[in-house]
């Protein structure tokens, strides 16, 4: 007689089958639910929430390169001149990309 190996076994098939009611008995949230959950609980309601963007301007102080510095042409980042390692097709390289 062949055997069809594909098919599940009955104790574990029976297992499958009581799990699956014991997930369907439990109260478990629906989309609808989560989503009236959700639209109900405002947590803006006046209060700042840590780590929260606020709406204020930032002001930031722009400092203009020194004559002793230089922009790397790797990184980008201003660097005092010891920190340049080499020129390369006229794009000055710090030290630390040159290590790379």
């Amino acid at each position: 007689m062949a055997q069809d190996y594909d098919e599940a076994r009955p104790d574990v098939a029976e297992a499958s089958e009581r799990t699956l009611k014991d997930v369907r008995k439990m109260d478990a949230p629906n989309a609808k639910s989560v989503q009236s959950d959700l639209e109900e609980a405002d947590l803006s309601d006046g209060q700042e929430l840590p780590g929260a963007i606020v709406l204020d301007e930032l002001v930031v102080e722009i400092v203009p390169r020194a004559d002793d510095e230089f922009i790397c042409g790797e990184c980008f980042t201003v660097r005092h001149r010891s920190q340049a390692a080499r020129t390369v097709a006229g794009a000055i390289i710090c030290r630390e990309c040159d290590e790379l």
